[in-house]
C-alpha cells in the first residue's frame, strides 16, 4: 500500500517504540510526569517561548488557543481555507462564541495590508471587534505554502499595533523551517502562541504542542482540562514526541525533495494541471483538466491498485509525502496516473463533463 492521503498515517519509529517502552511517567494532570514536562519544556525550547502544553490533537490546541486569545463576540481574522475553518467543525464559534472574518489569501497566505484593514478595534457598540488574527504555516489548502519572514513580522507588528495577539497554526511548522533553512524559532517568534503537531510528517504516533508566554500556557492548562484534554500517565506519548524532535526534523527536506519530484512528473502528464512552482514542502494539490468526474474517478482507480490519494474538494487531488514513501513509490504513482488516464478521462466524458 502507498498511502499518500496525509503524513498523519505514519509508524511510529522503533526507537519511540523503545522510548515509549521506557518511558518515566507520572499524573500529568497534576502536573507531575516528568516525561511530559520535558517534552514541553523541549518544545518551548525550540520554538523560543516561554512554555508549552502537550495536548491530545492539534484542533484541540488551536481551539485553546483561540479561548484563551479572546472574549466572546469577537471577530477572528484568518484565510478563508484555513484549517481553523474547513477542518474544525466550527469549533471557534462552537467553544469560545467568536466569529470568523475570512479574507481570500494567495495560495493560503494573508497579505499584511488586507489584515491590517481587516482589523477592526475602534469600533460602535453594536459591532463585533477583532480580537485575533490567525495564520496558517505551512498552509494546508495552499498545496503546503511557506510565509515568507518578512510578511510573517509584518502582519505581527499590524496585530501589534491595534493590541491583538496572532496565533500560528503551525500543525507543519517544522516544514517551514525546514523548507526556509531557518531554526523554527525565527518563524515562531512572529506570532504570540504556536500550535505544532507532533504526528504530522514528525511520525509520533499521537499529540500536539501548543506554545506561548507562562501566562498563556497556565490558562490554556485550565481550558484543555475544560474540554477535556487533560491525560493522567501521559508520558508514553510524550516520550514519541520527545524522540520526534530531537531526531525526526532534518530529514523532513526527504519528504519536500519526493514530493517535487512527484509534482514534476505529474505535471508532464496530460490533462494534469500542476504549477511546480508552488510546491514549497510536502504537499501537491493539483487539479484534472476534465473535472471533479475525473478526479473521482482516478481516486478509485488509484485505490484499487493499493494508492491511496486524497480529494480535498471535487476538482482537486492531494497528495502528502512522508516518512514511509520513497522514490520507488514515486515512479509507482506516477506510473499507475499515466496508465489510468485514459480511464479517468472516459469517466469524466461518461458524466458529462
Amino acid at each position: 500500500m502507498i498511502d499518500l492521503r496525509s503524513d498523519t498515517v505514519t509508524q511510529p519509529t522503533e526507537a519511540m517504540r523503545e522510548a515509549m517502552a521506557r518511558a518515566e511517567v507520572g499524573d500529568d494532570v497534576y502536573g507531575e510526569d516528568p516525561t511530559v514536562n520535558r517534552l514541553q519544556e523541549l518544545a518551548a525550547s525550540m520554538l523560543g517561548k516561554e512554555a508549552a502544553l502537550f495536548v491530545p490533537s492539534g484542533t484541540m490546541g488551536n481551539l485553546i488557543a483561540v479561548k484563551c486569545h479572546t472574549q466572546p463576540g469577537d471577530e477572528v481574522v484568518l484565510e478563508r481555507s484555513s484549517h481553523l475553518v474547513q477542518f474544525e467543525l466550527g469549533g471557534m464559534a462552537w467553544l469560545s462564541g467568536v466569529l470568523p472574518a475570512t479574507l481570500e489569501g494567495q495560495r493560503g497566505l494573508l497579505d499584511p495590508e488586507q489584515v491590517r484593514a481587516a482589523i477592526h478595534t475602534e469600533v460602535p457598540y453594536y459591532k463585533a471587534r477583532t480580537g485575533l488574527v490567525c495564520v496558517e504555516n505551512t498552509h494546508n489548502c495552499g498545496g503546503g505554502s511557506v510565509y515568507p519572514p518578512a510578511t510573517l513580522e509584518s502582519i505581527h507588528d499590524a496585530a501589534r499595533e491595534a493590541g491583538i495577539p496572532v496565533h500560528m497554526d503551525g500543525a507543519r511548522v517544522f516544514h517551514a523551517a525546514v523548507a526556509q533553512g531557518v531554526p523554527v524559532a525565527r518563524i515562531a517568534c512572529h506570532a504570540d502562541s504556536v500550535m505544532f503537531c507532533l504526528s504530522k510528517g514528525l511520525s509520533a504516533p499521537v499529540g500536539s504542542i501548543l506554545c506561548g508566554g507562562r501566562e498563556f500556557i497556565e490558562k490554556a492548562r485550565r481550558v484543555r482540562k475544560g474540554v477535556g484534554g487533560g491525560m493522567r500517565q501521559a508520558g508514553v506519548l510524550a516520550a514519541a514526541g520527545i524522540v520526534a524532535l530531537e531526531g525526526m526534523v532534518d530529514r523532513l527536506a526527504d519528504d519536500h525533495h519526493h514530493a517535487r519530484m512527484l509534482a514534476e512528473k505529474l505535471s508532464r502528464l496530460p490533462g494534469v494541471e500542476l504549477n511546480v512552482a508552488t510546491v514549497e514542502t510536502n504537499i501537491v494539490i493539483f487539479r484534472l483538466a476534465e473535472g471533479p468526474a475525473a478526479c473521482a474517478a482516478l481516486v478509485t482507480c488509484l485505490r484499487e491498485q493499493g494508492i491511496l490519494v486524497g480529494q480535498l474538494t471535487p476538482d482537486t487531488i492531494r497528495m502528502v509525502t512522508h516518512r514511509h514513501i520513497r522514490r520507488e513509490d514515486v515512479e509507482a504513482t506516477i506510473a499507475a496516473v499515466a496508465g489510468d488516464s485514459e480511464l479517468f478521462t472516459t469517466e469524466a466524458r461518461r458524466h458529462g463533463e
